[in-house]
């Protein structure tokens, strides 16, 4: 019999065929890098050393061939929580106006920046700035408040560039922002940035191009909570996004009776729109936000399971969900069909004496809570993380807001080609000696690698969930691991990670970055890509 590793070192490059479109190999287009959202690159000859310079204050960005590794630094704001992309000549990443405290047209209702950096300098080209959505929320929604900025992974199609904004909306931009014209059906960008109730501000070429726009909040009456949080999927003509639709409460009230209720039970969870016009295509009929502990901040992944294309989507209600995804836009929009779901809390996780779980009683901030921060709580989580598609398997873990502290996790290896509640059919492992995690998980040469909030990083067999190894960061963790070039790539609230790839841990590098890092690194043209709060760095290994 063969070995995972022998069939997919024949077969990976007609399998990747089957988890994406064909893009240029050396980009990272779209958060996870491709499809299935696997977080494995291509990349050869990536450093594992790097000297994080910093800018001195009131730089942008500077070309800085003289640092160690270093290729570039650019200035970002002080919130980076989505990850670059790049793709033909320019990265792309979120973060908030922080860098734009000296711009005349900058107000403090501004909250949100997407940056568009030339890949060869780090020379700014453009940027989209988005105001705070101040107005026509319900009293009962708390959403904003975290000032987190644009926690959205651009994706890149074509000439076109797709991502949720800090305010909610859906957003397809030009590539080349407003140096080509203003192109498309959206004509006010000048009011946008401006945002309700201001003058409108005067336009630049340095400005964001939007095609097209659409707001859930007014389409179809979601009400996001705390924070805007998806990457958008493209499969061919059809775009999928989850609409952050959360809880909330009265105002001024205590924080949990802000927490005590979905404000939009109805609202879907996922929805799906036509990629050229921002039309609504579809949404979900699952019944997601009826379920919904927090917030709803999961990313679609796709993957080809039989002769059929399958959406997986991590649901804030702690199950994992398959949808078929949808081969044309039809004159109405549908309900997207339900393939299977995956509760991903076991029981003993959802009920304490026949009785269910209060999610918040998990939340180390209660005065009352049993949560004493130390990793062993057992409660109810959602799914934050994006589901992992590797062989026919969906590899997806469980979590909560970081600012809920500690806990029990799990982590689920889900067998993705059966029909209807596969909780227990489709359970082929569970791994439960990981804490709480938002990371997705990498998933290489039958092993998967995940790190929990805690900072423990895990290295499981892929076909069995049997632990390889474990390995103790020493800090705060929420974003994932990259496999290339033979090795992991990670960051945390204090440190850059190198591991050699692999079932037996070998630490190459561990280097403090004075700039704490909430991502996970991304390659593309033989350069690593690290986001952190206040820097992107380029990092490429000296010649």
């Amino acid at each position: 019999m063969f070995s995972i590793r022998e069939i997919k070192r024949w077969f990976g490059p007609v399998l990747a065929l089957l988890c994406a479109e064909v893009v240029c190999a050396a980009d990272w287009p779209q958060w996870g890098g491709g499809d299935c959202r696997t977080m494995v690159s291509a990349e050869t000859g990536l450093p594992d050393s790097f000297t994080p310079r910093k800018l001195s204050s009131g730089d942008s960005q500077i070309d800085s061939a003289t640092d160690d590794n270093l290729n570039w630094t650019a200035r970002l704001g002080s919130a980076a929580y989505g990850n670059p992309t790049i793709a033909d000549g320019r990265v792309y990443v979120g973060t908030d106006t922080l860098t734009l405290r000296d711009d005349p047209r900058r107000g403090r209702h501004h909250k949100g920046l997407v940056k568009c950096f030339d890949e060869a300098t780090g020379t700014l080209l453009w940027q989209l700035i988005v105001p705070n959505r101040s107005h026509g929320l319900p009293d009962e929604v708390h959403f904003g408040l975290q000032n987190l900025g644009v926690c959205s992974s651009p994706t890149v199609d074509r000439d076109r560039v797709y991502v949720v904004s800090s305010a909610g909306d859906i957003l397809c931009l030009d590539t080349h922002g407003l140096t080509d014209g203003n192109d498309g059906s959206f004509q006010d960008e000048a009011q946008y940035i401006a945002g309700h109730g201001n003058p409108p501000v005067e336009l630049n070429e340095r400005d964001a191009d939007i095609l097209w726009r659409f707001d859930p909040f007014d389409e179809l009456d979601v009400c996001p909570h705390d924070a805007a949080s998806c990457s958008i999927l493209i499969h061919g003509d059809i775009l999928y996004t989850g609409t952050s639709n959360g809880v909330g409460g009265p105002k001024g009230s205590h924080w949990i009776a802000m927490h005590s209720f979905v404000v939009r039970p109805e609202a879907p969870a996922l929805i799906a729109l036509d990629k050229y016009t921002g039309k609504l295509v579809a949404t979900e009929d699952a019944g997601i936000s009826r379920r919904i502990y927090h917030c709803q901040w999961s990313s679609p992944s796709l993957g080809k399971v039989g002769d059929r294309t399958l959406i997986f989507f991590g649901g804030g209600d702690g199950w994992c969900y398959a949808f078929e995804a949808i081969a044309k836009a039809e004159k109405h929009p549908v309900h997207l069909k339900l393939v299977w779901s995956y509760d991903c809390n076991p029981p003993e996780y959802r009920y304490r004496d026949g009785k269910p779980i209060p999610y918040y009683d998990g939340d180390k901030r209660h005065n009352n809570s049993p949560n004493k921060d130390d990793g062993t709580y057992v409660g109810p989580s959602q799914v934050i993380a994006t589901p992992a598609f590797d062989n026919g398997r969906v590899y997806v873990a469980i979590g909560q807001d970081p600012a809920h502290g500690r806990g029990r996790g799990m982590l689920h290896c889900i067998d993705a080609t059966l029909e209807g509640d596969i909780t227990e059919e489709g359970r082929l492992w569970a791994y439960d000696g990981i804490e709480r995690t938002m990371a997705t998980t990498a998933v290489a040469d039958g092993l998967v690698y995940v790190p929990d909030l805690a900072g423990m990083l895990y290295c499981l067999d892929a076909e069995t969930g049997e632990r390889r190894w474990t390995y103790d960061t020493k800090a705060e963790t929420w974003g994932g691991v990259l496999v290339a070039d033979g090795k992991l790539f990670l960051v945390n609230k204090k440190y850059f990670f190198a591991f050699t790839e692999g079932s037996e841990l070998q630490l190459l590098n561990k280097i403090l970055l004075g700039s704490p890092a909430y991502s996970t690194p991304v390659a593309a043209n033989g350069v690593l890509y690290l986001a952190s709060r206040g820097y992107l760095w380029a990092v490429r290994q000296e010649q």
